[in-house]
Order: structure tokens, then C-alpha cells, then sequence
């Protein structure tokens, strides 16, 4: 299961890397669109907007939809909310971390010494 998670991440960050894909995102969060839509603001050919269509379906990014003769694309949420609940789980991590860091320039700006624990930590290094 870890393996599977793994690798739609993989090829969720993979189609997120590229700014076009990502401009292509952006149009479809707006609703449904076709191929001729989606690849009208950007100044490449069809085939190159076909292939960043195919790597954005191949991540569940995106899906193909039938409507008469049209096959307009439109946006899947699913590993989007995979990628961010796997941020998530660092976001906390890296807070704590800048709210230590706020602390400590506090205390530099304020002029005074390092907290308790980290005078601790420094004597035993010393000591060794």
C-alpha cells in the first residue's frame, strides 16, 4: 500500500514540476475543457500539449470525458489530496522548527544568553 502511495506521489510531482502542467491545472480547476481550449494561451505545438495531457492523466491528475464527439478533460482532486495530506504530515515538523528558530532570534535581538538546554548541550560537547 506504502509502495502504491509512493509512487502516485511520484508521478503527482512529477506532472507538478512542470509549469505548464500546472498552468493546464489552473484552467481546468475552473471547469472542463477540450484540447483545443486548454492548449490556446500557450505558444507550443499540439503534440507538446498532448504529451503534457498524457503525463498529467498518467498521474490521476486529470480524466477524459465523453460528450458527443468532444473528449473534454477535466480535473481530479484525489492525488492532489494525496500530495497535500503527505505535506501535511511535515508541515508540523517544519513549524516547530521555525517557532524555535523565531525564539532563538528573539532571544539574540533581545542580547541574552542561549536557553538552559541549549548551555547543557554545549557544556557536555566541551566536556568530551
Amino acid at each position: 500500500m506504502e509502495q502504491d502511495l509512493s509512487g502516485r506521489l511520484d508521478a503527482t510531482f512529477l506532472a507538478l514540476a512542470d509549469p505548464t502542467r500546472r498552468a493546464i491545472l489552473a484552467r481546468l480547476a475552473r471547469g472542463d475543457a477540450s484540447v483545443t481550449d486548454l492548449a490556446e494561451p500557450f505558444a507550443i505545438s499540439q503534440p507538446a500539449i498532448s504529451k503534457h495531457l498524457k503525463i498529467l492523466e498518467r498521474a490521476g491528475l486529470i480524466s477524459v470525458g465523453q460528450d458527443a464527439q468532444r473528449r473534454p478533460r477535466r480535473l481530479e482532486g484525489r492525488p492532489l489530496g494525496e500530495a497535500s495530506a503527505w505535506l501535511e504530515r511535515y508541515r508540523q515538523a517544519w513549524e516547530t522548527n521555525f517557532a524555535r528558530l523565531d525564539g532563538l532570534l528573539q532571544d539574540m535581538q533581545r542580547g541574552s544568553a542561549p536557553s538552559k538546554g541549549r548551555r547543557r548541550r554545549t557544556k557536555r560537547r566541551s566536556q568530551k
